[in-house]
């Protein structure tokens, strides 16, 4: 590409002295001139460097973790978001789903070490307790760790030179939010009851619960909390009894809040088992997908917290290539801003839809 210089040479005597040559008559000048454009254009054109080339990061193997189950609600979203990154940047990628369990997640860590990658992107769901010595011996192997959804904030600080990010939400800010802005909305009032089906038991994940319920009892809600099990955290349906069981011995609820992406794309359906009208009961969660689309549009769920998980899945292999390549310590990204309710679903479907948004 040509780069065009435009110089202001006053009466021509600095163009003169650059040639190393008397002033000459102005119409010579100008052809001159014209010359020198041409001369600093040719001189200054912009160099191809190698970011601009297709697979500048082709060289790099990265071990990408998604959460899972594969072809889930959230981890789709992820995955969809990893694999465009790999198509625009070139490296190798092998996926490796866990059916969120954290147990799992510790056994593929360190199948993945095994493997020897130039990089290591995992969901930081077991906490920093679990992962710490494993960490440890991945940066000293050489291989690039980064984190995305759940922070690991002690790696993050120990690494962060050595390219450790983390792209997710604000945990517990993000459960803060969406409870503050659900008493807010529905007008909910002291002693009125709320139900929280989330993941306490997990140390880090867990804050983002852990905010919902602060949240709600801080506005003097009553708080029911229900975690989330094995089985209904990888099959959410699994969970539809429980919702019933739960609804059917308090008919006084008035709120709900599902702290999983999968949950909160099964609404519909566990309302509809419980006997529930369209704005019985009002339910809030976080994520959109295909299926929460078509919740919100019937007025199953009233508020979700997009996290963005498309982003969770571009930006690590963005991280670890830039890293590897380049030397660029870790970033932190706060996916977690927006809410989605009746009012924007028409612009978020076509995206959600495709496991974009």
């Amino acid at each position: 590409m040509l780069a065009c210089a435009f110089i202001h040479f006053g009466d021509g005597k600095g163009l003169a002295h650059m040639f190393g040559q008397r002033l000459l008559p102005r119409g010579r000048l100008g052809a001159i001139g014209g010359a020198a454009v041409l001369l600093l254009g040719a001189t200054f054109a912009a160099p191809t460097t190698q970011a601009q080339q297709a697979g500048w990061c082709s060289s790099v193997h990265i071990v990408f973790f998604p959460g899972g189950p594969a072809g889930g609600v959230f981890a789709n979203n992820v995955y969809n978001g990893a694999k465009q990154a790999q198509a625009d940047l070139g490296p190798r990628v092998d996926y490796v789903f866990s059916n969120w369990d954290p147990q799992t997640m510790i056994q593929q860590f360190n199948e993945a070490m095994a493997t020897k990658p130039d990089g290591i992107a995992v969901m930081g769901h077991p906490g920093d307790d679990a992962f710490d010595t494993l960490i440890d011996s991945a940066e000293k192997s050489g291989i690039i760790v980064t984190s995305q959804n759940t922070s690991l904030p002690n790696a993050e600080a120990k690494y962060a030179s050595a390219g450790f990010g983390y792209v997710g939400q604000d945990l517990y800010g993000s459960g803060m939010k969406l409870g503050a802005e659900a008493v807010n909305r529905f007008g909910l009032k002291s002693g009125d009851r709320a139900m929280v089906w989330g993941l306490l038991s997990q140390p880090t994940r867990g804050l983002r619960t852990k905010g919902a319920i602060d949240a709600l009892q801080q506005a003097g809600l009553t708080v029911d909390y229900l975690e989330i099990d094995s089985a209904t955290n990888a099959d959410p349906a699994a969970g539809t009894p429980t919702f019933t069981g739960y609804v059917a011995s308090h008919p006084d609820v008035k709120l709900i809040v599902t702290d999983h992406g999968g949950l909160t794309a099964t609404a519909q359906t566990y309302l509809t088992a419980a006997g529930k009208n369209p704005g019985d009961v009002h339910l809030i969660g976080f994520d959109l997908s295909p299926a929460t689309v078509t919740a919100i549009r019937g007025g199953w769920t009233d508020l979700v917290l997009d996290q963005q998980p498309w982003l969770q899945g571009y930006l690590p292999i963005l991280q670890i290539c830039l890293t590897k390549t380049y030397g660029f310590s870790g970033l932190h990204v706060d996916t977690g801003g927006g809410f989605a309710d009746k009012s924007n679903i028409d612009f978020l479907a076509p995206l959600a839809e495709k496991e974009i948004r």
